[in-house]
């Protein structure tokens, strides 16, 4: 009845392991990428080149032996930015051939192409060679998200560029001017002021990623400020642009002027929709371009399904590729993937990392727990001394009477892979007493876990740890 039975709208990471669960199960699959290269923003835009940009950055700077040995290290800036671009191009050829061999192995029909739905069930996908029809039992629209760009600013001007163009930049300038504190603003803030860079970071919040836990988000903001970062918090800016010498500007609402060689505006993303035709297929969107979809990421035209950050937060790389997964079961009814995990990771590529999961201390008072926090610095950890590793801290966040683990902190090297032995313990509704009775190798970080939890006993007065272990007083540890 219908040329395939899954038409995939998109091959990021939803729109791969989408596909690509469908095909497993023995279905009909094809993906149209209007690209040239599979991947999406997550490898061409987003979640790899920035990332490869910073380890790139942290290896130009020498950052591991300037912290250990204090040997400094001189950046040539022309360098720097040709073997940043040359590494990032790298490692994304890598993935795109990793994509397109995941796709072949599983039947999967890969078409260039911009798609556009006519309806419930079928897809126009015009290509070079001109246009022809796609009709599906169900449709997948996995198309991401694109940087939301202000209209009062001028992004033709060579001198500004939000965080997709940025990756292009060719020469790396001596003052940069970012607005937006959010996590892409972190990031490429502190990757750049790494390499020597004179950044200044805007944000209107009073406060640095307000969702990360106080202890971890006041961690950052200390580091950030070490290397050289200048943050203006509870501030607006009113114009982005030229000044009258030709220099580039930014004017804040209360007066400040900065000066800059480079502007980034880093204001969100917003879904990429256009030209989908959603509106004529009848599929609900939200004013920021979000594909509206209930629990089993269906939206309103029951044929068709959406995942990944087009419908909005958590805008994850990570939860993308479940949401894809889990979206494709409920369409054909497979049992074999009906939910996404509530306990999502969040991963902070700044210098240094922060990965997190769970309650912060404050979310679990306000939730009604009786809270307890263990706390193990890098600095009184072998591996951390090993290292040089002069920032970095794990935090666990207990429930005081069942001594459950509520939430998993850390900020330092690694943190965004250290974070994950956490998620274990909480999906398994683990205590502090597991991390206690785990054999950790020794040297490594992840022994912080089982100090972080002594710490955390020791401030539990008389109750017991699972109902079984002495408490220690004055956070002693054994």
């Amino acid at each position: 009845m219908y040329d395939f039975d899954l038409v995939v709208i998109g091959s990021g990471p939803a729109g791969e392991k989408g596909a690509a669960q469908a095909a497993y199960f023995g279905k009909r699959v094809a993906v149209i990428e209007r690209e040239a290269a599979p991947g999406g923003a997550a490898v061409h835009t987003g979640t790899l080149p920035s990332k490869t940009l910073r380890e790139t950055a942290l290896f130009l700077a020498g950052h591991r032996q300037r912290e250990l040995y204090g040997v400094g290290v001189n950046v040539e800036p022309e360098i720097a930015v040709q073997r940043m671009l040359v590494r990032k191009d790298a490692v994304r050829d890598r993935e795109v051939e990793r994509i397109r061999w995941n796709l072949e192995r599983h039947g999967i029909q890969l078409i260039r192409g911009a798609a556009r739905l006519m309806n419930g069930h079928a897809v126009e996908v015009r290509g070079e060679s001109g246009s022809r029809m796609l009709t599906a039992e169900f449709i997948l629209v996995a198309t991401g998200s694109v940087p939301r760009r202000p209209d009062d600013v001028d992004f033709d001007d060579p001198a500004i560029d939000d965080s997709d163009s940025i990756l292009h930049i060719e020469h790396l300038p001596r003052r940069m001017v970012i607005l937006g504190g959010g996590v892409i603003g972190c990031e490429y803030a502190s990757i750049f002021a790494e390499l020597g860079v004179e950044v200044t970071l805007v944000d209107s919040r009073p406060a640095l990623l307000p969702f990360l836990d106080s202890d971890i988000a006041e961690g950052l903001t200390r580091a950030m400020r070490e290397s050289g970062v200048t943050l203006l918090f509870d501030s607006i800016p009113e114009f982005i642009g030229r000044a009258e010498g030709g220099e580039m500007l930014v004017r804040l609402v209360n007066g400040r002027e900065l000066s800059a060689d480079h502007v980034l505006v880093t204001s969100g993303r917003i879904g990429a929709v256009e030209g989908l035709g959603l509106a004529d297929a009848r599929v609900e969107v939200s004013p920021r371009g979000h594909v509206r979809v209930d629990a089993d990421f269906r939206t309103n035209v029951s044929s068709v399904f959406a995942a990944g950050d087009v419908i909005g937060n958590p805008a994850l790389a990570s939860t993308s590729m479940e949401q894809g997964r889990v979206a494709v079961c409920h369409a054909f009814g497979f049992e074999y993937k009906r939910d996404v995990s509530s306990l999502l990771p969040y991963g902070i590529y700044a210098i240094p990392e922060v990965g997190t999961i769970g309650l912060t201390e404050v979310a679990a008072r306000e939730a009604g727990f009786d809270v307890v926090a263990g706390r193990a610095p890098y600095g009184q950890n072998a591996r951390g001394q090993i290292m040089g590793a002069a920032q970095g801290e794990v935090k666990l966040v207990f429930d005081r009477q069942t001594c459950r683990l509520l939430g998993t902190h850390v900020i330092g090297d690694l943190a965004t892979e250290l974070v994950h032995i956490g998620q274990v313990v909480m999906a398994l509704n683990g205590t502090g007493q597991t991390l206690i009775d785990m054999v950790f190798n020794y040297p490594t970080l992840s022994e912080c876990y089982k100090y972080a939890a002594y710490d955390a006993l020791g401030k539990m007065g008389d109750v017991r740890m699972h109902g079984h272990a002495p408490a220690l007083a004055g956070g002693a540890s054994v």
